[in-house]
């Protein structure tokens, strides 16, 4: 009791020193998504429930599960205290003041005592030093930082929840895991890229017992999942309303990408299909330029394709499958709780990699539960070493205020170097107690000392790579305004897109090669 009492008082330290941070952020810049909450307050809080899902007071229509709209609707009853207008609808559009400022703010602070829990559950049995390595990738990320406390989401909260999950799953306590994990849908549906490997594993692990029991248990598993269901799209059910909820929830119409570039298999996709239509109009060919509406900032209908087929959401669910296949046979032919993590992390990658409309923001949802993987090996902490900073860089261009650049660079800063120390304090501690084991055991002293170095977290390809993350940033936010102006601004978003879908690629590619080989 006591050794679980101190790590308690541990993690609430590390949540305190990134509370501060961001409570000295509350001012900085924010997106459209913070007006996009504030109405979703006044929305559940104005309106009774058959109207949420069809309002468009606003543009910002609520396009969340419902589970996420009670909480809305739970936040505001606390706002109505703080500030009356911030839950009106039709006064408090596009409403701005400190009162609303600070109240949303800190209720993503407070919301993130989610995360800290799913976390401390899921580290709760590491050795100590793994332990707080978790935490320092997790609780401090820079990318949670940007997205939930500058830009401005739940992130936090919802991953919380999935490493919640996990952790239930690690501790063989499948029903709960799986509870969890439903609950976890009907507040964002996005997070349903990995209900395959939730499936397949508890089929497997859970319900694959013998006819009798492995019934009874299937029976028990789906009434859990029909229950929270049920809670979420049961009021909209009854009012005959489930198909405008669900409307609301998948706007296909959106397009193939997101306002800003994911960085996945699309942008080169699409750089294939300009390249091909820019050398077939200059051999003469009758192509038509593809409009760039792929680089225009906007969120609508992506452009056809000039020369390459056209892609449809049924084609990008097809392949989000088709590369998660090799992971469910694992799944299912060996189900191991230890597993579980990096099965959800590469279902993940997957969604991202190849899906349709895909935020940016999305990296979260593999590089948070890939954070408390990279603990485990140097393979995976060199693995995560890049793949981290790709992701989180990859965030920059939301936040595209000059006030804010020193920040997103002091924090991709502070990450990498807190990563780099860690990662090497970590693993060659590791080689020093082998190496002094060998020396006692073979009397070789001054042989084994020379073993004894500082682990390498990445190679000479992975400093490249870094060299030319940085030869991008100088390009994008100083030598292209300076030799190219206002032309092509679209170009910086390109490069930033394209050179850390490389390492986006790469991630994908390596957790795959994991998944086959592992036993």
């Amino acid at each position: 009791m006591h050794a679980e009492s101190a790590t308690i008082v541990q993690i609430l330290w590390f949540f305190g020193i990134s509370a501060c941070i961001k409570l000295i952020l509350i001012p900085s810049y924010h997106s459209t998504d913070f007006e996009v909450h504030r109405h979703w307050l006044a929305l559940t809080h104005s309106l009774p429930l058959t109207r949420w899902y069809v309002d468009e007071t606003s543009p910002w229509t609520l396009d969340y599960p419902p589970f996420f709209a009670y909480y809305e609707y739970f936040l505001s009853l606390f706002a109505q205290f703080i500030d009356p207008q911030i839950v009106d609808i039709y006064r408090g559009l596009n409403y701005k003041s400190n009162t609303v400022l600070y109240f949303q703010r800190i209720t993503v602070i407070v919301s993130d005592l989610c995360l800290l829990l799913g976390l401390y559950r899921l580290t709760k049995n590491l050795e100590p030093r793994k332990r707080i390595l978790s935490w320092v990738l997790v609780v401090w990320s820079p990318g949670l930082i940007m997205v939930d406390h500058m830009h401005f989401q739940y992130n936090g909260f919802l991953l919380g929840l999935l490493l919640l999950s996990v952790s239930y799953l690690q501790e063989g306590r499948d029903v709960m895991g799986g509870f969890v994990f439903a609950v976890l849908l009907c507040f964002k549906h996005l997070f349903a890229v990995a209900a395959p490997v939730y499936f397949v594993y508890l089929m497997r692990h859970y319900c694959w017992k013998g006819f009798f029991v492995g019934f009874r248990r299937l029976s028990a598993l789906g009434a859990v999942v029909v229950v929270v269901f049920a809670a979420a799209y049961g009021p909209f059910l009854y009012h005959g309303q489930i198909q405008q909820v669900i409307r609301r929830m998948f706007p296909f119409g959106r397009g193939l990408c997101h306002a800003y570039w994911a960085p996945n298999f699309w942008v080169f996709y699409m750089m294939l299909d300009k390249c091909l239509s820019i050398i077939f109009r200059k051999l003469g060919f009758n192509i038509q330029a593809p409009i760039a509406s792929f680089t225009g900032g906007l969120v609508g209908d992506s452009s056809p394709f000039a020369v390459l087929p056209q892609v449809t959401p049924l084609t990008t669910f097809i392949m989000v499958l088709l590369a998660l296949s090799p992971c469910l046979f694992k799944a299912w032919k060996n189900p191991q709780p230890r597993f579980v993590a990096r099965w959800i992390a590469y279902a993940y990658t997957c969604g991202f990699f190849f899906g349709w409309h895909v935020h940016e923001k999305a990296s979260l949802h593999f590089v948070i539960p890939l954070a408390i993987i990279a603990s485990q090996s140097l393979e995976d902490a060199r693995h995560y070493f890049l793949l981290s900073i790709a992701s989180y860089y990859s965030l920059f261009p939301l936040l595209h205020e000059a006030q804010e650049y020193p920040i997103k660079v002091l924090l991709l800063l502070l990450h990498t170097i807190l990563m780099w120390y860690s990662f090497s304090a970590q693993f060659m501690t590791k080689e020093r107690d082998s190496a002094t084991k060998g020396s006692e055991q073979y009397g070789s002293k001054g042989r084994s000392s020379g073993n004894v170095e500082r682990a390498r977290v990445f190679g000479w390809v992975g400093k490249c790579y870094l060299v030319g993350l940085l030869g991008i940033e100088i390009w994008g936010q100083f030598l292209h305004p300076y030799f190219v102006g206002d032309k092509l601004p679209f170009v910086p978003l390109l490069l930033t897109s394209t050179f850390c879908a490389l390492e986006i690629m790469y991630s994908w590619i390596w957790q795959l090669r994991w998944i086959i080989t592992s036993t």
